[in-house]
């Protein structure tokens, strides 16, 4: 496979990964929104169920952000104030808590008007029992911290938001309105229209028909840019709600870090208990039953030889036959071709064993890690083995190339297809092993075919 084919589908894996992260998704609206699909896109926008969440968010974030704003400060002053005595470091506590919950707040606020779809963060571990245990807790802890720099940062900018969205709004639907109200100017308040322009001797109405249309057009753009003005204001609201209220990059890394760890145990463990399985089934049943025929052969040597030679035979061909199963379980467990070999002869003795015909071409110029070299292997080795039983393919391929730092594992077959990771098949179980190297599996496989598998993984050399 040529190498600029593999850079194409890994920048194209990335920006799948990167929509499946993705910090921020909005809710489809009803039946409304669905007729105002059809509408061009700067036409539905002021009318989208989204433009108004928004706008009562900007609206919101007015009132909720002062009395944030107003509460840390306070609670820093007082609290920082009073830290020469020792009322100062529960002040603080209570404060910093308190401030956790306002984040709480934001974060279900942000969910529901928004649409963000941003984390808790990671709860306080207090290390032993007790207030005082708990009170450094939280003032050691990062999080509690961001929330009281949200509180003091949020608010300038929701007086900004409040303000250009409030001029906006309101001047956008009053000009675009103008046609009808305009009347009340010449009955209630004893002038032509709209003053545009006045001084001591000269006045300016928006009076005359061309002029109030003309308001009216100006008052169409305005009210069209403005829902997209306010998602601009958003924007910036998400990303301060992401990165101050939500759990930290290294919080998380943890999190992942330790989940991937319980499924390398559980792999581990379910392996050995597979190669446990495998010996008492087979091998050492069999090396128990050809003990058992070698001690009757001795036994019969002496009174009928000729039946103790064909127990003899019989019982070299079951040696045999248990050396196969022993050599099968060894390949199994890490296959000596690929420690001496590497990866592209360990896949060509795969393929010359699988019922379908393999076609396998490795563009390596080095060997990654022994790890990932295995990890690569097995993985290649059960997707052949699932187009071997389940997809009546006529022939397949497996292609492996390099892309920057990852290793690129691409398998195809011409069978039905049909294939699906969520179905939790073999596929689920191959996807958890590889997450747990930072790895990735990428399954296309509609129905009636074919199918493409590609993994990738981290090269680390």
């Amino acid at each position: 496979m040529a190498t600029d084919y593999g850079q194409g589908y890994g920048h194209v894996m990335e920006a799948d990964v990167e929509d499946h992260r993705g910090h921020g998704s909005h809710r489809g609206g009803g039946r409304g929104e669905g007729r105002l699909g059809r509408l061009p896109v700067a036409l539905r926008a002021p009318l989208e169920g989204r433009t108004w969440r928004e706008l009562l968010y900007v609206l919101l974030s007015f009132p909720i952000s002062i009395v944030g704003f107003v509460f840390a400060v306070t609670m820093l002053s007082v609290g920082v104030g009073l830290l020469i005595t020792f009322v100062g470091i529960p002040i603080l506590a209570l404060g910093l808590t308190a401030c956790r919950g306002f984040g709480f707040l934001e974060r279900v606020r942000a969910r529901t008007l928004l649409g963000v779809d941003v984390k808790d963060p990671h709860p306080l571990q207090p290390r032993d029992k007790g207030v005082m245990a708990w009170m450094g807790a939280v003032l050691k802890s990062g999080v509690s911290w961001r929330h009281v720099l949200y509180a003091l940062v949020h608010m300038p900018w929701a007086i900004f938001s409040f303000v250009v969205t409030a001029v906006f709004w309101t001047y956008g639907w009053a000009m675009l309105t103008y046609p009808l109200w305009f009347w009340l100017f010449p009955v209630y308040g004893g002038q032509d229209g709209i003053q545009l322009y006045g001084d001591d001797g000269h006045r300016i109405y928006l009076d005359n028909p061309f002029e109030i249309g003309l308001t009216a057009g100006t008052g169409l753009l305005v009210t069209l840019a403005t829902p997209w003005i306010v998602r601009a204001l958003t924007t910036v609201d998400r990303l301060l709600v992401l990165g101050l209220l939500g759990p930290s990059r290294l919080v998380s890394r943890v999190v992942e870090l330790e989940s991937d760890r319980g499924v390398v145990v559980d792999t581990a463990a379910a392996d050995l208990r597979r190669i446990e399985r495998d010996l008492h089934d087979g091998a050492q049943a069999r090396l128990v039953a050809l003990a058992m025929d070698l001690g009757l052969a001795k036994e019969k040597l002496a009174e009928d030889p000729e039946a103790a030679a064909r127990m003899v035979d019989e019982a070299h061909g079951e040696v045999k036959v248990a050396l196969q199963e022993l050599r099968d379980l060894a390949r199994g467990i890490h296959p000596a071709v690929l420690t001496d070999r590497g990866l592209d002869a360990a896949l060509s003795a795969l393929a010359a064993r699988c019922t379908v015909p393999v076609e396998v071409e490795v563009d390596l110029a080095a060997r990654p890690a022994a790890a990932i070299e295995g990890i690569a292997y097995f993985t290649v080795s059960e997707l052949l083995q699932n187009i071997s039983k389940h997809s009546g393919a006529g022939r397949a391929s497996v292609d492996v190339w390099k892309v920057e730092d990852r290793l690129m594992l691409q398998v195809s077959d011409d069978g039905r297809g049909g294939a699906d990771v969520s179905a939790g098949s073999g596929l689920a179980g191959l996807a958890e092993r590889l997450d747990a190297v930072d790895g990735i599996l990428v399954v296309e496989s509609p129905v009636g075919g074919p199918t493409v598998v590609t993994a990738e993984l981290p090269w680390r050399g």
